[in-house]
């Protein structure tokens, strides 16, 4: 935690692990009604980190970074938000490569730039220099792909054609995520707490719907895109649709919903699975071949292919999928413990 020279904010990084890798992780511009409230923010981002980044099979650790705003309206102040950045970069810096900071809540592409100034330790970089630019449409190809495993399962062919999809929260991602589930014929019914963006309910054919109705709508799939905890014992009870899968981290309020989920016959497909195609995409930006859209697509689309393994391994051991996940987590964490502690010849 520093005090920045320039804005006089404080900035946060957490490193929660580096065996796999440097820790990646976001940079989020918030407003918190406590330091206390940043920092169990922060620790637990970071964590999701690296269990997002094991379970993707990616050289990566898991980390995050925090721009604490004073309020909810000074981000939006040029010269402090430039500053501000300027600092997060010094942050970063310190760190010595440790950290590798990216886009998040309250950022940008554009803002990368900035803190690029002050460190190299930066990614989601725009096209033009070098880097892969807006992560939202690859984390969006990678909650499709979910959506169509999870519809495979339960419904029995992965098609969305005439699905109905409820989607909750239209910002980068979950706006995506919609334009491609239109695309391949499904039923949409949109919603998010800013009414401005009924006009892409409108664009695409949906029905709109007051915000918290999404939750409880019949529809095939329930689509979270918005911040966290979302999901708790009483709205569980009241969940609309057989399968859950979306963009939004934290969906679970506490660990033990995903066994109230599984008891009322409902798919969970685990957050930190489903949303891995930003950060899957960003490490082919890493790679010392440089990066190549196409190599990401593919990989990208591999989502689908880890949320199976994790299903069928939920129904092997009798588990949920969240078990299953941060089991497959932590074995790929333990190999790389365990790779760290021997000798090299």
């Amino acid at each position: 935690m520093r005090r920045g020279t320039r804005s006089g904010l404080f900035t946060m990084v957490a490193v929660h692990s580096t065996i796999r890798g440097p820790a990646l992780g976001g940079c989020r511009l918030w407003h918190y009604d406590d330091t206390r409230a940043a920092l169990r923010d922060v620790l637990r981002l970071s964590r999701a980190m690296t269990f997002k980044s094991a379970v993707a099979g990616l050289p990566l650790g898991g980390g995050k970074g925090i721009i604490l705003a004073p309020d909810p309206a000074s981000p939006t102040r040029r010269g402090l938000r430039a500053d501000a950045l300027r600092d997060f970069g010094d942050t970063v810096a310190a760190l010595g490569g440790q950290y590798v900071t990216a886009e998040d809540v309250g950022t940008s592409a554009r803002d990368m730039e900035t803190i690029a100034a002050q460190t190299p330790h930066v990614t989601g970089l725009a096209r033009r220099r070098g880097g892969s630019g807006d992560p939202s449409p690859w984390t969006a190809l990678g909650v499709q792909e979910a959506i169509k495993v999870c519809c495979d399962r339960v419904l029995g062919s992965p098609s969305l054609k005439a699905r109905t999809i409820a989607i909750a929260g239209l910002g980068h991602v979950g706006a995506r995520v919609a334009a491609l589930c239109a695309k391949e014929g499904a039923t949409l019914l949109l919603t998010d707490i800013d009414r401005s963006k009924r006009r892409l309910a409108d664009e695409l054919g949906a029905r709109w719907l007051e915000p918290g109705a999404a939750l409880q709508a019949a529809s095939d799939v329930y689509v979270p895109c918005a911040l966290g905890g979302v999901l708790d014992h009483a709205s569980a009870a009241r969940l609309g649709a057989p399968i859950v899968a979306g963009a939004a981290n934290n969906q679970l309020a506490d660990d033990d919903v995903a066994e109230l989920l599984a008891q009322r016959g409902v798919l969970w497909a685990p957050d930190f699975v489903v949303n891995a195609g930003g950060i899957v995409n960003i490490s082919v930006e890493l790679e010392p071949q440089g990066y190549d859209a196409r190599r990401a697509r593919t990989r990208v689309r591999r989502i689908g292919d880890t949320l199976r393994q994790i299903f069928d391994a939920a129904i092997a051991t009798r588990t949920t999928p969240l078990d299953a996940a941060m089991a497959l987590a932590r074995e790929r964490l333990a190999e790389s413990a365990a790779q760290a502690a021997t000798p090299r010849a």
